[in-house]
C-alpha cells in the first residue's frame, strides 16, 4: 500500500508513488501488535497533511480533558505542562488560555507552525530519550505529560517511553489516548490499520512496556474516540498514589476477552476480506443503475479501506474533506481528487461513503442539506450500512 497520507498533486496525471508491505503480526509474549516492516517517521510526520482543528468532535473532547486535568491534578500558573505529538495546538491552548506553561512537541513542520501562532510554543523534533534529555535543561520537568494518539506512531515504543520518565516531575502524571485493540478486533476496525501506525495497544501491553521504564498506570478511562480508545493515567513507579477503579475494570475486561491468548487474534483476515467483498459489490450495483457515488473524509483509515478494495475514481468520483491542506490534491493509491465541501451540492452524488466512520454523527449533521437530492450516507465497517 503507499503511505495512507502521502497525498499528491491533483495535476499529476499518471503519478508514480512508493508502496509498501502492510500486515500487522501479535507477539505472542507481550501481545504488542506491531507492523512488520516499519517506514523510516521521517518518510511520514515532517510533512503531514493532518490537522487536529478541523474536527469539532475531536476540539471538544480536547476541551473537556483540559478540564478534567486542571481540576484533578490541581494545575495553575506554577504548573507546566507538555504535550508529545502536540499537532496544531488543538489541545495545549486551553492549558494556556488557563495561565499554565505549556510546550508541544511535533515533528510535522505545517501543524507546528500553526501551533506556534496561536501562542503555543512548540519543537519541531521526533521524541525520545536523546531529545528529552535536550527538552529537560531547556524547560525542566513537567507536572503533566500528555501523548494522545502518539504512541502508535513511533517505531521505538521503548526509546519513546524512556524519555517520559526523564522529563516527569517525581509526583508528575503521564496520560496516554490509544485506540484500544480489543474494539479493533470486535468490530473488525482493520482500515485503522496503515503505516504510521507502527503499534496497536491494549492495556495488557502498555502496562508490560511502561514497567519497563520505571512508569505505572494507576488509572484508566474507556473513550468513545476513534472507535473505542483508552485513556491511561500513569506516574512514576515510587508514586504511592492511589489506583482508580478503572484499572480492574478494564484489566478483568481483557482477560474475558483474551487479549493476551493467540485465540483472540484468529479469523481477523477473513472478516476483513468479507467487508472488501462488501463493498465492492456495493458499488458494482451503484454502477448498474447509475447511481453516482462520492466519500466524504480524505482520512487514512480510509485510504486503507479505497486501497485494500482496490478502487479508483471510477468507483468513487470524489472525496470531500474540510481541511484545506487536503483539498485539491488526489488520495494516495486511488487517485480519487479530494475536493471542498461545496462539490456535494454541485454534484449532488446518490451515496456518500464516510470514510472517518468514527465521527459520523458529526459528519450528517454537517451534511444535513443532502436530504434535498435524496442523497444517502454509507459506512462499509464493520459491515456494510445504507444510512437513512
Amino acid at each position: 500500500m503507499p503511505l495512507a497520507n502521502a497525498f499528491l498533486p491533483q495535476q499529476e496525471l499518471e503519478p508514480t508513488e512508493p508502496t509498501f508491505e502492510l500486515h500487522a503480526r501479535v507477539c505472542t509474549t507481550c501481545f504488542l501488535v506491531q507492523l512488520n516492516h516499519l517506514v523510516p517517521p521521517e518518510n511520514i510526520f515532517s510533512d503531514y497533511a493532518y490537522f487536529s482543528s478541523y474536527s469539532t468532535t475531536w476540539l471538544e473532547h480536547a476541551r473537556n480533558f483540559s478540564q478534567i486535568a486542571i481540576e484533578d491534578l490541581k494545575l495553575d500558573e506554577t504548573s507546566f505542562v507538555m504535550e508529545i505529538g502536540s499537532n496544531d495546538g488543538y489541545l495545549l491552548r486551553h492549558f494556556a488560555a488557563a495561565n499554565i506553561s505549556v510546550l508541544g512537541v511535533d515533528p510535522a513542520i505545517a501543524p507546528a507552525k500553526v501551533a506556534r501562532n496561536q501562542n503555543v510554543p512548540t519543537e519541531t523534533l521526533f521524541f525520545g530519550s536523546k531529545t528529552s534529555i535536550m527538552l529537560r535543561e531547556t524547560y525542566g520537568e513537567a507536572n503533566l505529560m500528555i501523548a494522545n494518539n502518539v504512541l502508535a506512531h513511533v517505531p521505538d515504543i521503548n526509546d519513546f517511553l524512556s524519555g517520559f520518565r526523564i522529563l516527569l516531575r517525581k509526583t508528575g502524571v503521564v496520560t496516554f489516548e490509544f485506540p484500544h485493540i480489543m474494539n479493533l478486533l470486535e468490530g473488525t476496525q482493520f482500515d485503522t490499520i496503515y503505516h504510521e501506525h507502527y503499534s496497536y495497544l491494549s492495556l495488557h501491553s502498555i502496562e508490560i512496556c511502561l514497567s519497563r521504564h520505571g512508569l505505572k498506570v494507576f488509572d484508566v478511562e474507556e473513550l468513545a474516540t476513534h472507535g473505542g480508545s483508552l485513556r491511561v493515567w500513569a506516574c512514576n513507579a515510587s508514586d504511592p498514589r492511589t489506583t482508580g477503579p478503572g484499572l480492574g475494570i478494564i484489566r478483568e475486561k481483557e482477560s474475558d476477552f483474551g487479549i493476551a491468548t493467540p485465540e483472540a487474534y484468529d479469523g481477523f483476515a477473513d472478516k476483513v476480506a468479507t467487508i472488501g467483498q462488501n463493498l465492492s459489490s456495493f458499488l458494482d450495483e451503484v454502477k448498474k443503475k447509475n447511481k453516482t457515488v462520492a466519500g466524504y473524509g480524505a482520512a487514512a483509515k480510509g485510504n486503507t479501506l479505497l486501497n485494500y478494495c482496490k478502487l479508483t475514481k471510477k468507483d468513487i468520483g470524489f472525496v470531500v474533506d474540510a481541511n484545506p491542506h487536503k483539498q485539491g490534491t488526489i488520495l494516495p493509491g486511488t487517485h480519487v481528487p479530494v475536493l471542498p465541501l461545496s462539490a456535494l451540492e454541485q454534484n449532488k452524488p446518490d451515496y456518500i461513503i464516510i470514510l472517518p466512520w468514527n465521527i459520523a454523527t458529526e459528519i450528517i449533521r454537517t451534511c444535513s442539506f443532502v436530504e434535498k437530492w435524496g442523497g444517502q450516507f454509507v459506512i462499509a465497517t464493520p459491515h456494510l450500512r445504507i444510512l437513512t
